[in-house]
């Protein structure tokens, strides 16, 4: 016989706790459920080496902030594993952990849930499992020969696993120039292949620049608000890395210290990689972009009250186009011994067997409120706000998703925007 819960929760990460806080709040009975542990892709699908891209100051969920020593730090894997396991704890969280969803299936009345340890029935559904379940490797990866060894980020680990000899890191987002650094610094030659990305400075006219985005408002910038939603739910995450130093990380400093860009890998063929010829494209866009973001930070703060104490405006040297960059390069000469696809990630809805999925795979949500009476999503880019996949950003959503599945269960009409008709 299956169990009865008016809410299940598919996901015991940040997102799915901040949701479950919110659900105990107006007493809402509910369980979340985990696969593996709580925090499970922090213990097992990060590099060694991995840090928040986020100040410590800003790791923060309802009814919790961060209260250690260093707020201008950033937290390693295992102390983000012991900020949200305490605070699953401290929640008193009903999560069963080690319990996999193997299906889900509207009912008449809500949804019925199978799992690998029993079956549940509820009223009302949170998808919290994140986006970044599968990695998304370019079809050609198959033409790749098998003496070359193939990685992604969720089985990386460290430079020792790697065999001596050339790397290629594919992708040129946060997680791709901090693995094309930490490899070169393993004594290895590395080729950083460049598309679409997105530059920062790691400080700003002396403060760190997510303060900017935070002080700004530009991290709370609904979706609603947002010219190109579609686009910005695509973008790469910055080129940042959160290092003890506070140094900005991007490509120009990679190429300081010997690392070779090459443009978007776009074919294999003959044994040949295939580059772009558009790195200088490439890099005007994302100094463009970078510019522009400065230009809104310096206006807000020409224009608030009281004036923000902070350094003078400034402006980075452009991105720097190598004078002459390889366009193909033989995948069976032996140079290149390994490759880390830094190429992306998506979520699996493999066991969601609720028709919420257009031909492309990817949810239909209204800012998190999903094509389907009493489900909802959670954590997913841009969800609500800009800050939506950020630890600091499930507060806002959770609260607002809560509010319109609170008002679902009352049986008032709702609309997507996290309010509803009802008095």
């Amino acid at each position: 016989m299956s169990q009865q819960v008016t809410t299940v929760i598919v996901g015991a990460g940040h997102a799915g706790l901040a949701a479950s806080r919110c659900l105990s709040e107006r007493s809402i009975d509910h369980v979340v459920l985990e696969r593996g542990e709580v925090a499970n892709s922090w213990r097992r699908e990060r590099w060694d080496s991995m840090r928040l891209l986020t100040p410590n100051w800003q790791t923060r969920l309802p009814g919790r902030e961060y209260q250690g020593a260093d707020p201008d730090g950033f937290m390693t894997s295992a102390e983000v594993v012991e900020f949200i396991a305490d605070y699953a704890t401290a929640s008193s969280a009903p999560v069963r952990t080690h319990t996999r969803v193997t299906s889900v299936r509207p009912t008449d009345d809500g949804y019925h849930v199978e799992t690998d340890t029993g079956d549940l029935r509820c009223r009302s559904l949170i998808l919290a499992s994140g986006a970044c379940n599968l990695p998304t490797v370019p079809a050609f990866h198959d033409a790749v020969p098998a003496a070359i060894t193939c990685v992604t980020p969720m089985d990386y680990r460290s430079p020792a696993q790697l065999p001596e000899g050339g790397v290629l890191v594919v992708g040129a987002s946060a997680t791709g120039v901090q693995l094309a650094d930490e490899i070169h610094r393993s004594g290895r030659p590395v080729t950083l292949s460049v598309g679409e990305h997105v530059r920062l400075p790691r400080t700003y006219r002396g403060r760190d620049v997510l303060w900017w985005m935070d002080a700004s408002g530009v991290w709370d910038e609904r979706y609603n608000e947002i010219d190109d939603l579609t686009r910005a739910r695509k973008l790469p995450s910055p080129q940042l890395a959160g290092t003890p130093s506070h140094a900005t990380l991007d490509l120009n400093v990679l190429t300081d210290t010997g690392v070779e860009l090459v443009g978007r890998w776009a074919a294999v063929r003959d044994g040949r990689a295939l580059f772009s010829g558009g790195l200088l494209n490439q890099f005007a866009l994302a100094d463009l972009k970078m510019n522009r973001l400065l230009d809104t930070f310096d206006e807000w703060a020409d224009h608030t009250e009281p004036p923000v104490e902070c350094a003078p405006p400034e402006r980075f040297e452009a991105t720097r186009v190598p004078e002459s960059h390889r366009l193909d390069l033989d995948l069976n000469s032996g140079e290149l011994r390994s490759i880390i696809w830094a190429t992306g990630f998506r979520p699996d809805y493999s066991w969601l067997d609720v028709p919420v999925l257009d031909r492309k795979g990817h949810l239909r949500h209204d800012g998190g409120v999903v094509d389907a009476p009493g489900l909802y999503a959670i954590g997913l880019p841009v969800l609500r706000r800009r800050k939506s996949t950020f630890i600091h950003g499930a507060e806002d959503d959770a609260r607002d998703l809560i509010e319109h599945l609170a008002s679902y269960l009352n049986g008032a009409p709702a609309n997507g925007n996290g309010r509803t008709s009802a008095p």
